[in-house]
Formats: C-alpha cells, structure tokens, sequence
C-alpha cells in the first residue's frame, strides 16, 4: 500500500463521513492538486519521512507523529524513475478500533471496503468526479 492510496482513502472516508455523520473522522483538510486531492498535515509527514529529513527539536510535534506512524507500520521509501513513494506494510500489532466509534468504524469499512481494489489512478478520477472537487479552484481547500 503506498501513501497515495493512503491519502486518496482517507479523503473519501472523510468526504463519505462528512455527508452522513456532518463531520470528520481525523479533522484532516484536503486541498485540491491538478493530479488529484491533498491532505495538507498527512502530506507534510510523508514529504519529511520521504526525504529523510532530521529534527534538531524532538519537541516537534511531527516527531511524535511519524514515531506513531512507525510503531504501527513499516514504512520503505521506495525510489522510482522520477520520484519517491513510501510504501506501507502492516505490522503484527492488533488495531484498537476502540478509538474510533461506532458510524466512524462503520464509515472506515464501507470505503476501504468499496475502493480497497482499485488503483491510484482510478481513485483520482473518481475525486475529480465529485462536484465537490470540480467546484474548487486548484490549491483551494475541498472540505
């Protein structure tokens, strides 16, 4: 699973948790790109786990983000032609779905569910499908 499916899954269980429940799941803003939809937090990790970036404050906040991302996951930077991707792989840990409630778990499956299949190009024209996506000017915010 590599961090472009990651982000365009999340937006669509945002988008779907926002039209049936009236808000977000992890409060994420999604902007949009000429290739697609944003996550302007999520987006920022990645780009510092891609580019091996180090912190002189390990007070940052960011820090404690990636370490969490990597407590749970093994994460390889896997380098193309011309650019990077970071590619995820599940650990032997148990998901606690504890932390999420009932509709945000029931919101989680139904979209991974529904798009655990299709490609990264698919799920970006899907976006581009949306209204939603279509109204906003690009670099904008979505939602």
């Amino acid at each position: 699973l590599n961090h472009k499916k990651i982000v365009l899954m999340l937006f669509f269980i945002e988008k779907n948790h926002l039209d049936f429940c009236g808000k977000k799941i992890i409060n994420e803003t999604f902007i949009k790109t000429s290739r697609g939809v944003k996550p302007l937090i999520l987006d920022e990790l990645f780009n510092i786990i891609i580019d091996e970036i180090d912190f002189e404050d390990e007070e940052d906040d960011r820090v404690f983000f990636i370490q969490e991302l990597m407590d749970f996951l093994e994460i390889d930077i896997v380098e193309k032609e011309n650019y990077k991707e970071l590619k995820f792989y599940k650990l032997d840990e148990e998901f606690d779905e504890s932390i999420f409630t009932k509709d945000e778990i029931t919101t989680i499956h139904k979209i991974v569910t529904l798009y655990k299949d299709t490609s990264v190009r698919n799920l970006a024209n899907e976006c581009f499908s949306m209204q939603k996506v279509r109204d906003t000017i690009n670099d904008e915010v979505i939602f």
